[in-house]
């Protein structure tokens, strides 16, 4: 791997005001991101990549390389949560088991957005279709963990919810549809659309990532002591799922010979773990599954990692298998 590579994308203004962050809660600073203009962070995010994405889809046209890496999406969401939910079932409880394997199963937007910043610097071309596969790679995994927590979980679990509300409420999530709103709209205004938007969605973007990584290191940095009561193994299972799903999603990019950009961007999905709309879902569907082990290992484990050593990893893999 290349170490300049990996130099580059740590010495980035996002992933530093990240370990600025991080920093802050250590030296117990006073340091802090009013809670109303970290959701106008988050929004603004989705926002602008979902806008951005639905340009860049009008532009290239919903072709079957578009549909190919959407069909690859799905699979993945609702496989991951499965075999990650019976490797898990022997260890802990079915809710505990349940959440993890939802958690894996979905997406990071973050993560996405800083990848597709790093490969924007690198000049790796990639298509506009793969916001659309990060959207709908949300649902199926939070879907699949709930029914999976249903059927094994027994009475420990919430009231049944029909699969069809379940859909309905992932879909509905204000991340997920703020994202694909905003892809909608920018598929439809193409791109006289981005040239009345460009100056609010392109060039506020790299200083609204930094204002919002700042505060998910923070919080990140709060999180890493709620693993302390679960032990080694949550460290471990954080570490190496997340690589392992992201090698298998690089190993089915290249079976469906994806581009080099889509390649590195879906095997970063595959590798990535959500911790917004994962518990937004989870609280009430399956209130047994501790938060503070599913959304501590995403955030304060899986999370850095990605950002700092995943994304150059996969570009370098990827560049040299491809």
């Amino acid at each position: 791997m290349d170490t300049q590579l990996l130099l580059d994308n740590l010495l980035q203004p996002p992933i530093l005001f990240f370990m600025l962050g991080m920093v802050a809660v250590a030296l117990r600073s006073d340091l802090e991101i009013p809670p109303t203009l970290a959701k106008l962070f988050s929004l603004y995010l989705l926002l602008s990549i979902g806008f951005k994405g639905g340009v860049k889809l009008a532009e290239s046209g919903f072709e079957p390389v578009a549909a190919k890496a959407i069909l690859a999406g799905l699979f993945m969401a609702a496989l991951v949560p499965v075999y990650t939910f019976y490797l898990l079932k022997r260890r802990m409880d079915a809710s505990n088991a349940a959440g993890i394997a939802a958690t894996y199963g979905s997406v990071s937007a973050v993560t996405f957005l800083t990848a597709m910043a790093f490969l924007m610097r690198l000049d790796m071309p990639f298509g506009g279709y793969m916001v659309a596969v990060m959207a709908l790679m949300e649902s199926p995994a939070i879907i699949m963990g709930v029914m999976l927590a249903r059927k094994y979980g027994g009475a420990e679990n919430g009231p049944h919810v029909r699969k069809r509300v379940l859909a309905r409420e992932s879909l509905t999530n204000s991340s997920v549809f703020l994202l694909l709103g905003s892809m909608v709209i920018g598929l439809l205004s193409g791109s006289r659309g981005w040239e009345a938007m460009e100056p609010f969605a392109g060039n506020l973007f790299q200083g609204m990532l930094c204002f919002f990584l700042l505060d998910i290191g923070m919080m990140a940095a709060r999180r890493i002591k709620d693993l302390r009561d679960g032990g080694l193994q949550f460290v471990v299972m954080a570490t190496l799922l997340p690589l392992f799903n992201g090698l298998l999603g690089i190993a089915l990019a290249r079976a469906l010979n994806m581009v080099p950009g889509d390649a590195v961007l879906f095997g970063i999905l595959a590798g990535s773990a959500s911790y917004i709309a994962v518990p937004a879902a989870l609280r009430h569907a399956v209130p047994d599954a501790n938060p503070g082990i599913y959304v501590s290992m995403a955030l304060a484990i899986t999370f850095p990692l990605n950002i700092t050593l995943g994304i150059p990893f996969y570009a370098w893999l990827v560049g040299w298998w491809w």
